[in-house]
Formats: structure tokens, sequence, C-alpha cells
């Protein structure tokens, strides 16, 4: 069971990655240089950083600042200094980066196949995956990277949320985002 898991696993991961590397292509985009600009787009505010974008991409900070470079030359990605902290610089999608994702991702064939499973095999299958993410993450070691609103530290009365690692206000598409500093 174990070796079949992994081999379904291994076969739709790869297939992914084939059909986005395609896309990708198309526009003169490396697969890093994808993985790097999907990441972007879906972190929240703690973690749209050089520091951050190379310790979820697993890569050294020179790799990763190469990569960042090449989607900021193409227009994909901008830098923006902190309001507050002048020294932290964030790493924002642009327009032309979100409209490249929004054909991109999902990849068109999966989204096709994805759909024809039953409601309720979708929901079964997210859960199990899910399940095993955390599980898989929390013997690595690797446990960053996940939704606020699943964090210990998200914190919510009223309809309002707060950070209770940094205290500071959460906006509801924050909470959707991944974060660095997720803790279950």
């Amino acid at each position: 069971m174990n070796e079949e898991l992994y081999n379904l696993i291994e076969r739709l991961a790869n297939l992914l990655r084939h059909e986005t590397r395609q896309t990708g292509l198309a526009m003169g985009l490396q697969p890093v240089q994808q993985e790097a600009l999907y990441y972007l787009s879906i972190c929240n505010r703690y973690s749209d950083t050089l520091l951050a974008v190379t310790d979820y991409l697993g890569l050294t900070k020179g790799t990763v600042s190469q990569t960042l470079k090449v989607l900021e030359t193409k227009g994909l990605i901008e830098k923006v200094k902190d309001s507050e902290d002048k020294r932290i610089t964030h790493l924002k999608v642009t327009e032309a980066g979100r409209t490249f994702l929004t054909q991109t991702c999902p990849p068109q064939q999966f989204s096709e196949v994805a759909c024809k499973l039953s409601a309720q095999a979708q929901g079964t299958l997210q859960e199990a995956l899910t399940e095993m993410l955390h599980q898989y993450q929390q013997r690595s070691g690797r446990n960053g990277f996940g939704v606020c609103r699943q964090c210990k530290y998200n914190q919510s009365s009223q309809g309002r949320f707060v950070c209770g690692l940094t205290k500071e206000s959460l906006s509801v598409q924050d909470t959707k985002q991944i974060c660095r500093e997720f803790t279950q």
C-alpha cells in the first residue's frame, strides 16, 4: 500500500510538473521561477521576502536571488519596501504575474480531471492529503508554511483576526494565505 500510494502521488506530481513546465516555457520561465511566483501569490505579508522564498523552496539564497531577478525583469513581481521597517523588502506579484498564474495554476488538464470527481470524492481526497501533509511535516521537522487560519497563533473574535505571535491585525485575505511562522 505504501509503495502504491507513493507511486500514485509521484506520478500525479510528475504530470503536474510537466504540464506546468510546458506553459512556463512558452513565457520563457523555468520551473523554479514558476514555483517562486506561485509561492509569492499564496503567501502572506510575513512570508513574501527573499529569505522566506529561500526557505520555502529549500534552495540557496543565490539561486533564489537570481530566480527573483528574472521574475522582476519579466514584470511578474515587484519589490516593495516595508512601510514601517525600511530594512525589509516585500516581493509582490504584479498584475501580469497574476494573469499568468490565473491561466496556468492549476494546470488546465488537472482542473478538467479534478472536476470530473464527485464533490464527495474531492472532499475525501483533500482531507486525506491534508492529514498526510500534516503528518509528513511533523515527521520531517518542516512544519512551517501552513494556512494562517489553521495556525495556533490565529486568534479571531467577532469577525476580526489577530496574529497571536506578532499581535498584528490580519485581514480575511491574510488568514487564507500561507505563512512561514505557521505552527499547529
